[in-house]
């Protein structure tokens, strides 16, 4: 059973805290534990403003998060790696492939689909992004029961 899950995008300020947030939210009170990084993180930064903007649209609270960089402790800490897309998969499975087994996209049943960056880009995407994150947690969280 998976019950430390870390979600991994690349800054850490945009679809990790976005799907870290929302996983606290649809899981609380049942014993697990959240969180997210990336793999090139923009260090103690925010999440982003329209982020955070989408996520409040949607009652999630994310004032608290400051962004933090995957380290090799924080992958043996967790039993499930949640990925935004190909790229940190590939990344985390090049430079530590022990954790290969734990490491999944969180479209994973929606065709393995990446959940495209909104960073920099208009509303509407974090909007899409959003709602991709949305789809693919829902699938997770009848696997995780």
């Amino acid at each position: 059973m998976f019950k430390n899950i870390i979600v991994v995008c690349t800054g850490n300020i945009c679809r990790s805290p976005i799907a870290e947030y929302m996983l606290r939210e649809k899981l609380a009170g049942r014993g697990f534990n959240i969180s997210s990084a990336g793999v090139g993180a923009m260090v103690n930064w925010p999440a982003d403003p329209p982020a955070c903007l989408v996520a409040t649209a949607n009652g999630l609270d994310m004032s608290a998060h400051r962004a933090r960089q995957l380290t090799v402790e924080l992958l043996t800490a967790n039993d499930l790696v949640l990925t935004l897309d190909q790229s940190h998969s590939n990344w985390i499975n090049s430079r530590h492939p022990q954790f290969r087994g734990r490491v999944h996209k969180i479209l994973k049943w929606r065709e393995n689909k990446d959940v495209e960056d909104p960073y920099q880009g208009p509303p509407s995407a974090f909007q899409t992004a959003y709602q991709d994150i949305e789809l693919g947690i829902s699938d997770w969280l009848k696997k995780l029961g």
